[in-house]
């Protein structure tokens, strides 16, 4: 049994067959979720899983080199602005629609149970060398 990083067995795996330049949808619990990629709901009851908890839970596992998030979450969710502008200083930003589209080409989507809204981010996987 893992001791530390990630325990849910279908995220650590899910994780593991990640490659360079996969898209990894970290989304609230409102977020269409489209056809195609692989889900984890790890959506408990509303806030549980919080989206800053889980964000940093892949942060400290995945190599990510590229990020995009709606412009909205700027107007409607300070703290998820704060969290994304801390961790990504060249955030792509798009419309929530556009988003929405760019999810369906995502390999992974990590379904948190954030009840705030536009906490979604759309991860771009690099490579650790």
């Amino acid at each position: 049994m893992k001791k530390a990083g990630i325990l849910n067995r279908h995220l650590a795996g899910a994780l593991a067959e990640l490659g360079h330049g996969d898209g990894v949808l970290v989304c609230d619990a409102g977020m269409p979720i489209p056809d195609g990629p692989r889900v984890v709901d790890l959506a408990f009851r509303a806030g549980v899983p919080a989206f800053a908890e889980v964000l940093e839970g892949l942060l400290a596992e995945l190599v990510v080199e590229g990020a995009t998030a709606a412009t909205e979450v700027r107007e409607t969710n300070t703290a998820a602005t704060q969290l994304l502008d801390s961790h990504f200083p060249s955030l792509t930003l798009v419309s929530h629609e556009r988003l929405k589209e760019l999810s369906a080409g995502a390999r992974l989507v990590v379904r948190t149970g954030e009840a705030r809204p536009y906490a979604n981010v759309l991860l771009r996987c690099g490579v650790f060398f």
